[in-house]
């Protein structure tokens, strides 16, 4: 095995049984229920699933920035690959308001949230919004500081930084703006991005110049991405690995080629024949996955996809809590079709 190899085979982050629960007047809400997954130096992993099944929570679990109510557990080990020999730090026993989470934070792991319009504060300017973090944690001198600054939106292709570094958010179009909070995330040089939906309600041009941005930051700074998304064609495009998310689980997790062509989860099937395809049918209808996610609160041990299933097995899947089954070295999926203490496939 070669150094480089071994590298990205070494996870920098490794989540185990993430469980985060909310109190509601009629219940616990759970959601999400025992999630795992490893982010890899250098590599993508797509974080994909409907509307609602966990996946910005499970983001924002990972820097400590829920909101209170959510009684969050599991751990949440974070390796990192500038020295390991101390072992593995795990985030969720630190305070999220204490120093040492707020040194990892915007430092070590950055985000790029849903809707830079909300994550950027219409108080200030962008320049002084993405100087704020690089005086946090790189320098402390304001005209290093600055040529950082500007050095980041040159990056991110935005044109007249100097005009641009003193404008506000809202002089700023969608697009500009999402390339200005990955200016913002990028600035401090993170081992690990997380991408919360980063193209959301942007148009098809932008949004292919954002991925291809993306791309070419990653391969220039040689950092692991978990990118949070709806969109199959995003993950095609992005991602090395893929765990497909439904209500609070990891129901599936794969390489991205394993799951486009051998999906095995119902679920994970169906949302490959949502997809619109080239040179289809035009005539012929995409296929929807019937029904609506249900909510989990006070959920029975069954599996959560058990109403809307065209395979479930009666008085099995709708009986007891689903395990994880091992298809292949790299393919595990999370349904008793292929779960051997059913006969499974």
């Amino acid at each position: 095995m070669t150094a480089e190899t071994a590298q990205l085979q070494h996870p920098l982050l490794r989540v185990q049984d993430l469980k985060i629960r909310i109190k509601m007047d009629n219940g616990v809400m759970n959601a999400v229920d025992g999630v795992d997954f490893e982010i890899r130096k250098g590599r993508t992993l797509g974080l994909v699933g409907e509307s609602g099944c966990g996946k910005s929570l499970t983001s924002r679990a990972l820097i400590g920035i829920n909101p209170k109510e959510c009684e969050t557990s599991g751990t949440i080990d974070y390796l990192s690959s500038e020295d390991t020999k101390d072992g593995a730090l795990d985030l969720l026993s630190l305070d999220p308001n204490g120093r040492k989470i707020r040194s990892i934070r915007g430092r070590k792991i950055a985000m790029i949230f849903q809707e830079p319009m909300t994550a950027f504060s219409p108080m200030y300017t962008i320049g002084n919004q993405i100087m704020e973090a690089i005086l946090i944690h790189r320098t402390k001198n304001k005209k290093e500081a600055k040529r950082i600054a500007l050095e980041m939106l040159s990056k991110v292709g935005i044109s007249d930084q100097e005009k641009r570094f003193d404008q506000y958010p809202h002089e700023f179009s969608g697009g500009m703006r999402q390339r200005a909070m990955i200016s913002m995330a990028l600035s401090c040089n993170p081992e690990i991005l997380i991408a919360d939906e980063p193209t959301t309600a942007l148009d098809v041009t932008i949004q292919a110049q954002v991925l291809e941005l993306m791309k070419r930051l990653q391969q220039e700074f040689g950092m692991a991405i978990l990118l949070v998304t709806h969109d199959l064609g995003i993950i095609a495009e992005m991602c090395d690995e893929v765990a497909v998310m439904y209500l609070g689980k990891i129901v599936e997790q794969a390489p991205m080629r394993e799951i486009f062509r051998n999906p095995k989860h119902p679920y994970t099937k169906g949302l490959m024949r949502s997809m619109p395809r080239l040179g289809g049918n035009k005539a012929k209808r995409l296929e929807s996955i019937e029904g609506s996610v249900p909510v989990p609160v006070n959920m029975p041990p069954m599996c959560g996809f058990y109403d809307r299933c065209k395979d479930r097995i009666e008085g099995v899947c709708n009986k007891q809590s689903v395990p994880s089954t091992q298809i292949s070295d790299s393919h595990t999926v999370r349904c008793f079709l292929y779960s051997e203490q059913q006969g499974g496939k």
